[in-house]
């Protein structure tokens, strides 16, 4: 796995916005020499492998942190001088904006409400977002972590193209210039059939409109299916235009996906999903929203229910 693949890249460019919880002292006297120390940090841990990694890393911030923050103070109070409260508390208060900043612009919570990803991802799984994997961060970014493309094969979380309002999960399996078609229910890419060990058949019967892709738009398929099949199918193969990505489920045989509602435009893609941090045996309805009846199932059954050894689960 490569840097750019790995999940570490997304927490050590969270870990480049929290250098800015340091102590003010600290920072204006080791600051050139902490941004070092993070980017050969990030460089280690993502040639790194294994599910302790990413506890490791935020056990390294943890620690980094408390020890600055001890040394600082040993310094003021072995000068003689008081630490100020109004700097404690603006201190505080920046590091909790900081946090609020990160965990809702660079770091997202979902929650998996369908089976359309099932062999990968389950009805339940509460996963982690990073948000700006896919987003280009400037030259002061990329000094610290190259981003990344969407590549072939990636699972992304992007904006539904019907209702933007929902946030869906699948695999990129188009990029523009791409010819894709299913035959039997196997991906055809450019002319060469796909190996997919990810996939998950379930039905026992075929299905031409979902099997055989593309045919001809359905009574189901939505106006922007229609005008993939209108505009955008040769040859009996659909071509990936410009700017827009297709994406399957890998519960292939249960999933609305490109084949019913047409392309994912590119500046739909929301992030790629890090890890699960929790999975919960519940049903659709339950997940959709915190309900009072769903606060007291969790309340009565988290240990029963709660799928432990989904946690940390890195989807691929």
């Amino acid at each position: 796995m490569t840097s750019e693949s790995n999940p570490m890249g997304s927490f050590c460019r969270l870990y480049s916005v929290l250098l800015y919880a340091y102590p003010p002292e600290f920072r204006r006297q080791y600051g050139r020499p902490m941004e070092q120390l993070l980017r050969d940090r990030c460089r280690d841990l993502a040639r790194s492998s294994g599910g302790l990694t990413l506890l490791r890393f935020a056990g390294q911030v943890m620690s980094d942190w408390l020890r600055t923050m001890v040394r600082e103070r040993a310094a003021v109070w072995s000068a003689g001088r008081k630490p100020a409260k109004r700097s404690s508390v603006t201190e505080w208060a920046g590091t909790l904006l900081i946090y609020l900043f990160a965990t809702t612009t660079l770091v997202q919570a979902y929650v998996i409400p369908t089976g359309s990803m099932e062999g990968n991802l389950l009805i339940g799984d509460h996963i982690l977002v990073d948000r700006v994997a896919y987003a280009d961060p400037g030259p002061l970014g990329r000094h610290i972590l190259p981003y990344r493309q969407v590549e072939r094969g990636d699972i992304v979380a992007f904006l539904y193209p019907e209702d933007p309002r929902e946030t869906f999960v699948k695999r990129i399996i188009g990029l523009p210039g791409d010819r894709i078609r299913l035959e039997n229910g196997q991906v055809v890419r450019n002319g060469r059939r796909l190996v997919e060990p990810y996939v998950r058949h379930i039905a026992n019967q075929l299905d031409p409109y979902r099997d055989n892709f593309p045919l001809a738009p359905e009574f189901f398929t939505t106006p922007r299916g229609r005008d993939m099949f209108q505009h955008h199918v040769r040859s009996g193969e659909v071509v990936v235009p410009p700017g827009m990505l297709f994406a399957l489920g890998d519960n292939r045989d249960n999933s609305a996906d490109s084949r019913y509602w047409g392309f994912v435009p590119r500046e739909y893609v929301v992030g790629k999903p890090l890890l699960v941090y929790w999975s919960y045996d519940a049903p659709t309805a339950e997940l959709q929203e915190w309900t009072l009846g769903h606060v007291i199932d969790v309340a009565e059954h988290f240990f029963t229910k709660t799928r432990w050894k989904r946690s940390f689960l890195v989807p691929r």
